[in-house]
């Protein structure tokens, strides 16, 4: 997406709404502990001094973004981890860094060929 596209308004991409969801403290606990074993809305609040509906609200930014799935049996909903949507925030990752290697890399032989200049 291009910036004139953001300033136009555009919806956002999904990896956006992936780091918005990532920028949360709770919501990445959440996350961790999904890591770990699936786990109904109850185990996963009780880790947390915080009103359930508030709660509540991080679980539905991780559903919306889809790392996360819930299915409900009776009165029980439970949470699992969606880890195919993690790849992207990876793989944007992966390719900032190697982006910035690469740059380093050009960097560090323009410096070394003047200094063999220099000598």
């Amino acid at each position: 997406m291009t910036a004139t596209a953001i300033s136009q308004g555009s919806p956002a991409p999904p990896i956006d709404h992936v780091f918005r969801a990532l920028s949360d403290p709770t919501r990445r606990h959440v996350l961790e502990r999904l890591s770990q074993s699936p786990a109904s809305v109850s185990e996963l609040a009780g880790a947390f001094k915080m009103a359930l509906p508030s709660f509540v609200q991080h679980l539905k930014i991780l559903e919306g973004c889809g790392l996360v799935h819930s299915a409900k049996s009776g009165r029980v909903r439970t949470y699992r981890l969606a880890p195919q949507q993690l790849r992207l925030a990876e793989d944007w990752l992966s390719q900032q860094r190697a982006l910035w290697e690469r740059r380093f890399d050009q960097f560090d032989a323009y410096v070394m060929s003047l200094k063999e200049t220099d000598t």
